[in-house]
């Protein structure tokens, strides 16, 4: 039996609308950090016009690829093995970035190298979505929020609920611009940026 994230089902159906307002001039999407390949399948089902492409840190989970063959999508690609720390992507130009539940359990130099790495991959209008929790002004928007970076501080030093501010700062060295921060289930946000 393929593993499941109870998160991913209560998280999908709220992040499906997100995407379908962000995503809906883009053809091409790739994701980042697809874990067990919930995402990738429900939104591949749903934006029957967007071909996505998960991703994973090599190696690449088997049950990721079994639950994308599983799926048989054809806007659904086999998954890539991608490090967001070694350039060039192997993704090639996209219209479109996702990644969910990722920032927190980068270090922030891996946090860097993912926003170069966006910026490199998109096309000129493309456009970013990242979930997860965030902070603000310095500040947790709840106190689950402050436990949960408590935790990740505690298990490994270089993860951290990051601040929205800095992530925005990474951004806009890309020249991407805030399009929409949308709070979502959990004390979660759903970032999208927009290159113009």
């Amino acid at each position: 039996m393929l593993a499941l994230s109870e998160a991913c089902e209560r998280n999908k159906g709220p992040l499906l609308e997100v995407l379908r307002g962000a995503f809906a001039a883009c053809h091409t999407a790739l994701e980042i950090g697809s874990g067990t390949g919930q995402h990738a399948v429900h939104f591949a089902a749903h934006l029957p016009w967007l071909t996505w492409q998960p991703s994973e840190v090599a190696p690449v989970p088997p049950a990721l690829g079994e639950r994308v063959r599983l799926a048989a999508l054809a806007n659904l690609r086999a998954p890539l093995a991608l490090d967001v720390r070694e350039f060039p992507w192997p993704a090639g130009p996209r219209e479109a970035v996702f990644s969910a539940n990722t920032l927190h359990i980068m270090s922030w130099e891996s946090v860097g190298a993912f926003f170069r790495g966006v910026g490199a991959t998109l096309e000129a209008a493309g456009v970013l979505c990242v979930y997860g929790p965030f902070r603000y002004q310095g500040r947790h928007t709840s106190p689950s929020n402050a436990e949960f970076d408590a935790w990740l501080r505690a298990g490994d030093p270089d993860s951290a609920v990051r601040d929205f501010e800095a992530v925005d700062a990474l951004a806009r060295a890309q020249r991407f611009e805030l399009a929409a921060d949308h709070a979502m289930p959990a004390n979660n946000r759903a970032l999208v940026w927009q290159r113009h």
